[in-house]
Parts: structure tokens; sequence; C-alpha cells
């Protein structure tokens, strides 16, 4: 059975960060594409950041410069470092996965995680 299992999620206040972790089993996700997406109250499901197989990463406007993905392969397991959170940031994060980085840049995935929350104070 394959699953996608975030971690790290919390109550911060703003200018704080946070360490996400998405641990996948199941199967190998070396070649997948994988990536964080997040869902606010009221509003649709956003792409965060993606993490290709060979490294190469995308992030949305919102979080460049603030927000780092990365990937350890040989755990079977994708981060997302968040520096500099702001109240804007509070949302339910997803981990997900897709065999082609175009499908998951789209809002695809195989694969999607259960979600876990992040609150940002101000």
């Amino acid at each position: 059975q394959v699953q996608l299992v975030e971690a790290g999620g919390g109550f911060v206040q703003a200018g704080g960060s946070l360490r996400l972790s998405c641990a996948a089993s199941g199967r190998t996700f070396s070649g997948y594409a994988m990536g964080w997406f997040r869902q606010a109250p009221g509003k649709q499901r956003e792409l965060v950041a993606v993490i290709i197989s060979g490294g190469t990463t995308t992030y949305a406007d919102s979080v460049k410069g603030r927000f780092t993905i990365s990937r350890d392969n040989a755990k079977n397991t994708v981060y997302l470092q968040m520096n500099s959170l702001k109240p804007e940031d509070t949302a339910v994060y997803y981990c997900a996965a897709h065999n082609t980085y175009l499908s998951i840049l789209r809002g695809q995935a195989n694969y999607w995680g259960q979600g876990t929350q992040v609150t940002v104070s101000s």
C-alpha cells in the first residue's frame, strides 16, 4: 500500500519557522516529482513547491525566498523548510507525488498525503 505521511505542522508566530516532512512508503519515489500544496479555509488548493528527481525546484511566487523544498531519495522523504512565516501561510499542507513534472505543476497527483495543519499567528 502506497502512503505519503506528512509531519511537522503546528502553531507558530509570524516570523517563525517550521519544517515539514513527507515520508513515502510502499514504493520508491526517487523518479517521481514531489510537491507540496496547501489549502486555506474557503480557498482553492494551491501549489507551494515542486522538486523533481534531479533536484530542480519550482516555487510559488508567494513563498520564494522563504520556503525551501528538498528531498532525500535514500529515505524516500521530501521536506519543506518554511522560514519567515506569515499569517497568510496558514493552511493545511499536503504532500503529493506524480511521475510527470508537468502534471504535478497542474495540481495533479498519483498520490496524496493526508495533510498537516500549519497555523501562523500575527
